[in-house]
């Protein structure tokens, strides 16, 4: 077949930046452009007479061959990819656009073909990532899921949920906010709470009951993330983890921590009420004893409630919230005023200071100095409590005139002590410290003297 190329100016000309060819009715390439050559490889000329099916991969043949058969009977362009054989020995992945020759007298078709390599990879990668994360999800207890900024639209969600929550995917999938029907009622409002705050832009941590099949028995903890793209929330990512034994022994622990305070508290008034009555009316030796007693069960009934204070602490998950420590040093400092009157304390705090902490730091603050209050051996206390800040940390330092503390004591503080550790320490105060300290992010630091001790709590500064 003879062409005229001058009839086919306007196609070569619009389409001038794309590898364009003529092939005949057999698919043997009749013209090629100077665009072929850095695409393929090829000069044009080396393939003009050429059958083009030689150079597709062979798994790609019968999709191009049925691709030119439609455009002859109908007539209508169509598009196509394949890959192409390149000079140096490889493939290039091409879209070509098929059209049947404009001029009725010849027979053959016009294929204008760019290079599309890279984003077929690109594709590739992409979705060879979704099976390897599909297969992950897949394996996992967590239920993981994605939404859109607004939670109108389930971007994913693994297997696990149906068994978590009770529902099938497929609900979840037709309308996403069909997850509230199988939240307890009375946890909703908190849902509801998590998920402005998280398309608001917030990381949310929360936990509520759900399946109502299970009678909403199962417990979930539920962490997720928004993703911002130019100041917008347009994502929603997490997990949902099945904490239902977690619950079931916190409750356990719960009951048997309020039975043994309760049968504590019951048979200790017998103890001292008994040593009340060798004290008035025993004879020194007795009274004497009878002090032991009391002071022993006072020290044991204050024990107690530090253990119920750590118990709290540990079981409660409560989330860091912002806290100014300026007015949490102040409370405090005034508690172990009234607690202990010869106490001299001087205090150098800025206005506010303003820290991301659980809200027993004022427990702790308080412990530490009541600690050195205690242990000060002249019964003349003397303490001092800074507050300062950084543009990303908020310190507590409190400084006395107390003996080095031993060893054992700092260790539990810093968190060094192993918790399987045997050990005798002066009380349970000095692990609420460090285990409000650590779970609100933060860190101590210990520095004894020959003149006294100085122990640093720093926590993270709110940012609110």
């Amino acid at each position: 077949m003879t062409v005229e190329l001058g009839d086919l100016a306007s196609v070569l000309l619009e389409h001038a930046q794309d590898k364009l060819a003529i092939v005949d009715t057999d698919g043997t390439y009749v013209y090629l452009n100077a665009a072929s050559d850095p695409i393929l490889g090829y000069e044009p000329a080396a393939l003009v007479g050429e059958p083009s099916a030689a150079y597709i991969h062979p798994d790609d043949r019968r999709a191009v061959a049925d691709r030119l058969e439609r455009v002859s009977a109908t007539g209508a362009s169509s598009t196509v990819r394949y890959r192409h054989a390149t000079a140096d020995g490889g493939w290039v992945w091409l879209e070509s656009r098929v059209t049947n020759l404009p001029d009725a007298a010849l027979d053959g078709y016009v294929v204008s073909s760019r290079d599309i390599s890279d984003q077929v990879t690109a594709e590739q990668e992409r979705r060879d990532a979704e099976s390897r994360l599909r297969t992950i999800a897949g394996t996992v207890g967590d239920v993981l899921w994605m939404f859109d900024g607004d939670w109108s639209e389930l971007l994913f969600v693994n297997p696990a949920y149906e068994d978590v929550f009770g529902q099938p995917v497929a609900d979840l999938e037709a309308d996403p906010q069909q997850f509230l029907e199988v939240v307890h009622p009375d946890d909703v409002p908190c849902v509801r709470e998590a998920m402005d705050r998280a398309s608001a832009g917030e990381s949310v941590d929360v936990e509520y009951r759900v399946n109502p099949d299970a009678e909403y028995s199962h417990w979930v903890w539920v962490r997720s993330e928004p993703i911002i793209e130019d100041g917008d929330v347009v994502r929603i990512v997490g997990f949902s983890r099945d904490i239902t034994d977690r619950r079931r022994r916190e409750r356990q622990l719960a009951v048997m921590d309020n039975l043994l305070r309760h049968n504590l508290r019951n048979d200790m008034a017998v103890i001292l009420g008994n040593a009340e009555c060798i004290a008035r009316e025993g004879d020194a030796p007795s009274r004497g004893r009878a002090e032991i007693i009391r002071n022993q069960g006072r020290d044991l009934l204050e024990s107690a409630d530090k253990q119920r204070d750590i118990i709290d602490l540990l079981t409660d998950r409560a989330v860091p919230e912002p806290i100014d420590l300026a007015a949490v040093v102040t409370d405090a400092v005034e508690t172990i005023r009234e607690r202990y009157p010869n106490a001299t304390i001087e205090t150098t705090l800025p206005a506010s200071a303003t820290a991301t902490t659980l809200h027993e730091i004022e427990l702790a603050v308080t412990e530490l100095l009541e600690n050195a209050a205690q242990h000060e051996p002249d019964g003349q206390p003397e303490l001092s409590v800074t507050v300062s800040s950084t543009p990303e940390t908020v310190a507590v330092v409190v400084r006395d005139n107390c003996p080095p503390i031993p060893e054992v004591e700092f260790r539990v503080l810093t968190g060094d002590w192993q918790m399987d550790d045997v050990y005798h320490t002066s009380g349970l105060g000095l692990w609420l410290v460090y285990w409000t300290v650590d779970l609100s992010g933060g860190r101590i630091a210990f520095e004894r003297t020959e003149n006294g001790n100085a122990i640093t709590v720093t926590v993270p500064r709110s940012r609110s």
